[in-house]
């Protein structure tokens, strides 16, 4: 029996929708990297962007439980001396509401050219509002 192996640029992208209103934020991070590196698919392939887009709507509204609010620290440097920054997870919801969401879903794409790529195919928005309803994304349930 011969192996199939699809070109990347013939693979078929679908759209998914993912609510994140009331669930918790590792849940979600965790199905859209699924989807994203294409891991719900036969053709699936560990080197190539298989994968499909997901919309992540409602991120500001992602749970997150025992008192990480407070507890969770995220950590970014300027790149100068003395340029390490700590914000803790209300502070970043704050700021920036997409912002713990897609540090998230990103954490859990490999390292590389490859992550990068796939953190490409990731839309969050911290409100119901949305951008991409002509490409009608499907809904999917966690």
């Amino acid at each position: 029996m011969k192996t199939i192996f699809i070109k990347e640029h013939e693979q078929n992208r679908n759209w998914f929708l993912i609510d994140a209103a009331g669930k918790p934020l590792g849940r979600v991070a965790a199905k859209a990297a699924s989807i994203l590196r294409g891991k719900t698919k036969a053709t699936f392939a560990a080197n190539q962007n298989m994968g499909d887009y997901v919309v992540i709507i409602n991120a500001a509204k992602a749970v997150v439980t025992g008192g990480k609010e407070q507890k969770k620290i995220y950590y970014n440097h300027t790149g100068f001396v003395g340029g390490l920054k700590e914000y803790t997870y209300e502070t970043l919801l704050g700021k920036h509401p997409e912002e713990p969401m897609y540090r998230a879903v990103t954490g859990m794409l490999p390292g590389g050219r490859l992550g990068r790529a796939l953190a490409d195919n990731v839309k969050i928005y911290a409100g119901a509002e949305h951008p991409h309803a002509a490409q009608n994304p499907q809904p999917i349930e966690l």
